[in-house]
Formats: structure tokens, C-alpha cells, sequence
């Protein structure tokens, strides 16, 4: 597939890692030495110049481009490009946008996009997934609602019991659920009958959203329900984040430092609590009985100050702490730092965008662990030579097929279970395997 790329930054650089070895790569910036860094990093093409310009989009193949995505962070450039690149071939589009205007106009089908990607949607419905399991470090819905991908750390210090030190085989894994891979260091394990998770491991569950909860007794945290949020930060994530969990009847309160913002909040979200006060006030946090909260999110434009600000509120008492990152050096400095889960909204941009270069008939992805690992939701082609075969006798392909759904219901099969043409299948995969797989089934 060729491939045009608005934009050389982080966004940019989380697609272009996923899709270079694939696919014919095109990217074209103003910057020439975020180009260069690109260029030098993956195997792509680089174009300097103004994504506006119909001579720039011309000299990056535009007549013969298969997938053109806008990640660059001016708006407008995202939008005029995929217009030029839509009249000049039959590609399909895609650009990320900030903006609840665009995003309107394009739902009301007055702009001729295929597909926008709102970079604060997508965290808020990251955040909302991650507060229906606290216990996970990430976690993805598939198939309406029906599977849940859950990815957590056993803890190390976790004792041996039901399921931690036991054989798979043996384990008193909750039903409705496979261990889809274990995660032990550097190393990818293939959760066999004789395999075990043990303390320390990253362990990725493909379950029901009942037994996705039962999982994080393994992981030594309680599954009680987040109903009780407070959000650091009011400007447009904070906010988005706020009416999503709002949706979700979830109890939330707004802090920021900017009064004005919070007169825009309470004149938009009358039933969010919001407050005037900054993110490290010990007082205030006292004073307004914040460790009492089920979980905070940290929604700040610093990564040193989110930081703090989650070190901070766990000491006063918050049992979950959530805060984005900017940086991607910054994840492992969350981490060794105490904050529970670190969400990148680049990431989890690209990871949405990044499905539209895949087989036509995915229909979701989600990238895991710097994407070395890949959740596809696949429909099986009934010309696939693995149709009608049981589950045991299907070839190795690096991968392991966790659920399927079929006439709308889910199946978390067994060895004797057989695939069907048309089933679709939700599968853990190596990310350098994901092409195999789409060709096989």
C-alpha cells in the first residue's frame, strides 16, 4: 500500500513505526530535520515543503497513493492535504483534529473525509476503559462491548495461589477468559497448558467484561467500581474526559488554575464540581478530602508536573492514579515513580489510525507493549484454508486467537471448538506476524 503522511512528529513517528516495514511510506513536513531523524530511523520517502501546496502533495505521489493520513498539528493543513490528495487519486483519508467544529461538520458529511480521529475522544475512551478495570495497566473493547483486552502486572511480591505459580492447565483462570500472552521481561511466552504466571509478570487477558473484572484479584487489587474521579486539568482533555465518564454516570470533579476555564466548565457541565485551585496545594486537597477519591487523572501539559501532582495525590490517599504523557521517555519515569497508569494520546492516536492500513476487513487494532504485540478484530474469509479446521489443528503462526464471535455471540474457544467461515476473531499477535496472519485467515 502507498502511503502519504502529513506531519514528522510524534504522532507521525508512532505510525510510520508500525506501518514502514509493510507498506510504501510518504511523509512531508515543513521541518527538515524532523524529516531527516524520520528518514534516517525507517525506511521512508521524505518530502520538505507545505502539505497545502498541490505541487508538494503532487511530488509525494499523490495520483498514486493507497491511504493518506493528516497527523500534523495545524488543523487546516490536515483538512486542504486530504482534499488535494482526494481529488488527485481514489485514496482513502484519514487526519487527526483537535477541532469540535471539524469534527461536526465531518459527522454531518459536509467535508470529504473517510475518517477523523479526535486525539481527546480517544483518551477519554481509554480512561473511561482503564477506570472499568483498575487494575489494568491497559485495556481495549472489542466486538460492541462483548471482549474486553486487559493487560496488567502481576505484582512481585504477589504469593503463589490459585492462579499465580500454577500451570495454566491447572489454574483457576475465571471463565470466559484465555491468557493470550505472558510477558516476562524481554521475553514473549506462549501461555501453553504447562506455562505459568508468575510474580512479576505482564500478563494479556482476552475475557468477557465479568471476567475481565475477576482478573484483577490477580493482580492483587480489588475490582470495586471507580465512581468517584477527580480530573487535574480543564482544558480540552480534561474536559472531554469529563463528559465521558460523565456519560458513564461517573462522579467528577474539575481542577485547574485558570479561573476562566472553569467559568467555560460550569457554564457547560453544570453537574461537574469545579474547582479553583492548583494541582499541588496540599491544603486544598486536604481540605477538600481528594484521597477519598476513587481515582485522579492528570491532564496537566507537563509530564514533570503530572508527575508530581500523582505522587502527590496518592500520598493523600488516591488508590489509582492515571496521568498522560507527553514524552515517550517520560513512561518509564511514570512508572518507577508510582503512577499507576500512563496514557500517551499520540499513541493512542496512531494506534487508531493505524487500522486503515491493515486488510479492509479489520474492523479494530490495539498495539501493545511499544507495539511489539497487536489485538486484531478479523473477519475469517471463506476461501481461508484454516475454515472448518478445530482449534488444535490450526498451524503455528505466532499467534493465538482468544475470542470469536459468531451470530452475536462470543465464544472463548477450545481445543475442539471448530472455525467457521465469517467468524470474527479476536487475535493476540506478534506485531511483525500481523500481515501473516491477515493472508492466512
Amino acid at each position: 500500500m502507498r502511503i502519504i503522511v502529513l506531519g514528522a512528529g510524534h504522532v507521525a513517528r508512532a505510525l510510520i513505526e508500525a506501518l514502514h516495514e509493510e507498506h510504501d511510506v510518504t511523509v512531508i513536513d515543513v521541518d527538515a530535520r524532523q524529516l531527516a531523524a524520520l528518514s534516517d530511523r525507517f525506511d521512508v520517502r521524505a518530502v520538505e515543503g507545505d502539505g497545502t501546496s498541490k505541487h508538494v502533495v503532487g511530488k509525494a505521489g499523490a495520483e498514486e497513493c493507497d491511504l493518506f493520513v493528516g497527523c500534523s498539528p495545524r488543523e487546516e493543513a490536515n483538512l486542504i492535504c486530504a482534499m488535494l490528495v482526494k481529488r488527485m487519486s481514489s485514496a482513502q483519508t484519514i487526519i487527526r483534529t483537535t477541532s469540535a467544529a471539524y469534527l461536526e461538520a465531518w459527522r454531518e458529511r459536509q467535508l470529504d473525509i473517510d475518517f477523523m480521529v479526535s486525539p481527546e475522544l480517544e483518551t477519554a475512551n481509554a480512561i473511561s476503559a482503564i477506570l472499568g478495570i483498575p487494575a489494568a495497566r491497559h485495556t481495549d473493547v472489542f466486538a460492541d462491548g462483548k471482549v474486553q483486552i486487559v493487560e496488567f502486572d502481576v505484582p512481585a511480591d504477589a504469593p503463589a495461589g490459585p492462579v499465580v505459580g500454577r500451570a495454566l492447565r491447572e489454574a483457576e483462570v475465571p471463565p470466559d477468559s484465555k491468557v493470550a500472552g505472558l510477558i516476562r521481561g524481554d521475553r514473549m511466552l506462549v501461555p501453553r497448558g504447562d506455562e505459568r504466571i508468575l510474580a512479576g509478570d505482564r500478563v494479556v487477558v482476552i475475557a468477557s467484561p465479568a471476567s475481565a473484572r475477576a482478573w484483577c484479584r490477580v493482580a492483587g487489587r480489588s475490582d470495586e467500581r471507580v465512581d468517584d474521579v477527580v480530573i487535574f486539568g480543564a482544558g480540552r482533555m480534561g474536559t472531554t474526559i469529563a463528559r465521558s465518564l460523565r456519560e458513564h454516570n461517573i462522579r467528577v470533579r474539575l481542577v485547574d488554575a485558570q479561573r476562566e476555564r472553569l467559568r467555560e466548565v460550569a457554564e457547560a457541565m453544570p453537574d461537574v464540581r469545579a474547582f479553583h485551585a492548583h494541582a499541588f496545594d496540599p491544603e486544598f486537597l486536604e481540605r477538600e478530602r481528594i484521597g477519598r477519591a476513587t481515582a485522579a487523572v492528570f491532564c496537566l501539559n507537563d509530564d514533570a508536573k503530572n508527575l508530581y501532582g500523582a505522587i502527590l495525590a496518592k500520598g493523600h490517599g488516591v488508590r489509582l492514579t492515571i496521568a498522560l504523557v507527553h514524552d515517550e521517555v517520560s513512561v518509564d519515569v511514570y512508572e518507577r515513580g508510582g503512577v499507576d497508569v500512563a496514557i500517551n494520546p499520540r499513541q493512542v492516536t496512531a494506534e487508531e489510525m493505524v487500522r486503515f492500513a491493515h486488510d479492509p476487513r479489520l474492523r479494530q487494532i490495539a498495539m501493545l507493549d511499544g507495539d511489539r504485540f497487536e489485538i486484531l478484530d478479523l473477519t475469517v474469509r471463506p476461501q481461508s484454508e484454516l475454515v472448518d479446521r478445530p482449534f488444535r489443528e490450526l498451524p503455528a503462526t505466532g499467534s493465538l486467537i482468544g475470542a470469536v464471535i459468531r451470530n452475536g455471540s462470543v465464544l472463548f474457544p477450545h481445543g475442539s471448538d471448530v472455525l467457521r467461515a465469517g467468524d470474527r476473531v479476536i487475535i493476540f499477535v506478534e506485531a511483525q506476524r500481523a500481515s501473516l496472519v491477515e493472508r492466512v485467515l
